[in-house]
């Protein structure tokens, strides 16, 4: 609400964020909760359009390589199928700091109804 008073839009920065922790959990995903992947860069990013309050979005992660503990990734963000950003995310996999952050990270997951990953 505050990011331009009078003009309220979302900042880039959260963009970006998002696309990331969509990058994320489509990896958490795939490896099964087995790692945790950080993110340590952010390349190419080019943020075309405004994001005014309410809007719908499409967030769009698709695996580019993965391989070496490393994982690059096409991230994009659409509203009513105008391409709003899109970017390079890396992100790098590491073992869970904690139990806790997994299963949080699995709370998660489940709230957003990401398809069952553990094979029942």
């Amino acid at each position: 609400e505050g990011h331009f008073p009078g003009y309220p839009i979302m900042p880039g920065v959260l963009l970006i964020e998002t696309m990331a922790q969509t990058a994320g959990f489509l990896l958490l995903w795939l490896n099964k909760f087995e790692q945790m992947p950080f993110l340590v860069g952010v390349g190419e990013a080019i943020l075309r359009n405004f994001v005014p309050p309410s809007s719908v979005l499409d967030v769009r992660a698709e695996i580019e390589h993965d391989g070496s503990g490393f994982a690059s990734m096409k991230t994009s963000i659409h509203c009513q199928s105008k391409l709003i950003c899109n970017a390079r995310t890396i992100l790098r996999f590491l073992p869970f700091p904690n139990e806790q952050l997994r299963e949080h990270l699995e709370t998660v997951a489940r709230a957003v109804e990401l398809p069952d990953w553990t094979g029942s």
